[in-house]
């Protein structure tokens, strides 16, 4: 069996508030600018910008390039309003020179504007005059994850975003919204290839200096392509990594508690306000629930684990009574969502598409070495556009409660629970995996509890004989056939969460090519 770094990533919203943890917030794919280390290269050689990375990223070698290369103006990719004394508000556009990027998520930067002085989050910036700074340029975001934005409603035909391509190293790929009788919305894909003497082309016959030129041409014309670009895909505004500079560990009394959202076994949640200026979730535990040696701990590495299918971790406040402080979700736990918020009118494309998104998440903490321990519906975040973010990772690990750890109590959520993890206490991503079958019968029987008329007991002795739950009315037998391989009684005979990824997300895919030519290559 490989073995694994079990690390208690989670702490969010762990216990059960009626039927889940508070939750939901802006989740869609955000422009979060992360520099290369080659960024020196692209800057000066190419004016290309930065190479984008997924959110987890960590800004490396910054401040020796900017120094090398002699560039440091940066431009405002959004607003931001100052949240801090020590913080500059600044506006969408505004330009800064950096003073010290070296020291994390926030910069000491010159606003040129104001002439004021101040922290910014770096990844509310980008060098100035580089493609990182272009309002349609998104990245590193997946073909999937462009799809759901530009089909996100009120885009229409000829809505379009420039990332960075899956398939081809150094490559671009331009996603249109389109439209047809046969398809109605439908996105088109286009391979932006590179020239040797450093152009870039769709097509043979109309070649282009920079990327900024193709994307003004085909504004102007849609010239082979399926319509001409009309507007940039809309965006929001990124999470900053952290509350502020050198805002971890804080005071109770920065926190001020304003609407109980839920209450548990282990606490409280509450919607609040930190500094009087940011709004934020607060999760209350109750003294003696963990050792608050053994929170912070785990707290530090988890603060450090970055993705957008993850509930950020802000801040802490880690004398008992522990408080733990996240980003503010409104729309609730994705088990809440399901029996009494917009997913009870779902069609089985959506909630298949919920599935791919978590699976998503799940497949970075595969690919991390690392293990939810408590992956159920319950504890899933919905956001604006049906993102969805996983909560609560590894928190029962840190929990000092005979009732929950004996595993055989009210507490333990036993039917989402794999036999290996519930009878002998062993935790794997596989027994995530088992989990994650479990909750795709929540997603298509809109939060009905697994195994209808059955105690703890009786699942426990039923799945050991081999039982696994039948096909739910509606759901189609390759989805239940997906199911029943998460529950393979042999671990290793479970599927990865990468291949689920797949496999949900090319779920209703038709058989058109990836990449639609150009025409009159």
């Amino acid at each position: 069996m490989p073995t694994f770094t079990f690390i208690r990533l989670g702490f969010f919203f762990f216990f059960t508030l009626g039927s889940g943890p508070y939750m939901g917030l802006p989740g869609i794919k955000m422009r979060s600018p992360d520099i290369s280390s080659n960024w020196c290269k692209i800057i000066l050689k190419e004016n290309l910008g930065l190479k984008k990375t997924h959110t987890h990223s960590v800004h490396k070698h910054t401040h020796t390039l900017i120094s090398a290369c002699g560039v440091t103006f940066f431009v405002a990719l959004y607003d931001y309003e100052a949240r801090t004394s020590d913080d500059l508000t600044f506006k969408k556009g505004d330009r800064f020179q950096i003073i010290n990027n070296t020291e994390g998520d926030w910069w000491e930067a010159r606003s040129i504007t104001s002439g004021k002085k101040g922290y910014i989050p770096s990844n509310y910036v980008a060098p100035a005059d580089s493609i990182q700074a272009e309002e349609w340029y998104f990245g590193k975001m997946g073909r999937k994850d462009a799809e759901r934005l530009l089909l996100n409603p009120g885009n229409h035909r000829g809505t379009f975003l420039v990332r960075e391509s899956e398939t081809t190293k150094g490559a671009f790929s331009l996603s249109i919204r389109d439209w047809d009788e046969a398809k109605a919305d439908s996105v088109k894909h286009y391979k932006i290839r590179k020239l040797d003497s450093g152009g870039y082309y769709i097509t043979t016959r109309a070649q282009f200096d920079t990327l900024q030129k193709l994307v003004k041409h085909y504004t102007e014309h849609a010239d082979g392509l399926c319509h001409r670009l009309t507007s940039v895909c809309p965006t929001v505004k990124p999470q900053t990594q952290g509350l502020a500079k050198d805002a971890w560990e804080i005071p109770r009394e920065s926190l001020q508690l304003e609407l109980k959202l839920g209450q548990g076994c282990f606490g409280e949640v509450w919607m609040g306000t930190w500094n009087g200026t940011t709004k934020v979730a607060i999760k209350t535990l109750k003294p003696g629930t963990m050792s608050p040696e053994a929170f912070l701990q785990e707290a530090q590495i988890m603060k450090k684990l970055r993705h957008d299918k993850l509930v950020p971790l802000y801040a802490v406040v880690s004398e008992e009574p522990i408080y733990i402080v996240t980003e503010y979700m409104a729309k609730g736990s994705l088990l809440d969502f399901l029996k009494e918020g917009d997913g009870k009118f779902f069609k089985l494309v959506l909630l298949v598409d919920m599935a791919a998104k978590i699976a998503d998440g799940m497949a970075f903490i595969e690919k991390m070495n690392y293990i939810h321990r408590d992956l159920r519906a319950a504890n899933i975040l919905v956001g604006e556009n049906l993102v969805c973010k996983i909560a609560d990772f590894g928190l029962a690990r840190l929990i000092e409660d005979n009732e929950y750890t004996a595993r055989q109590g009210a507490k333990f959520p036993i039917k989402w629970t794999a036999p290996e993890a519930a009878l002998y206490g062993r935790f794997t991503i596989k027994s995530d995996v088992w989990s994650f079958g479990i909750l795709l019968t929540e997603l298509v029987t809109k939060g009905r509890v697994p195994y209808p008329g059955m105690v703890n007991r009786e699942v426990l002795e039923q799945v050991e004989r081999g039982y696994q739950m039948p096909c739910p009315q509606g759901c189609p037998e390759s989805l239940h056939e997906m199911m029943k391989l998460c529950w393979k009684k042999e671990p290793d005979e479970r599927p990865t969460f990468e291949y689920l990824q797949s496999f949900l997300e090319d779920y209703f895919t038709s058989t058109e090519p990836q990449y639609q030519p150009g025409e009159d290559l």
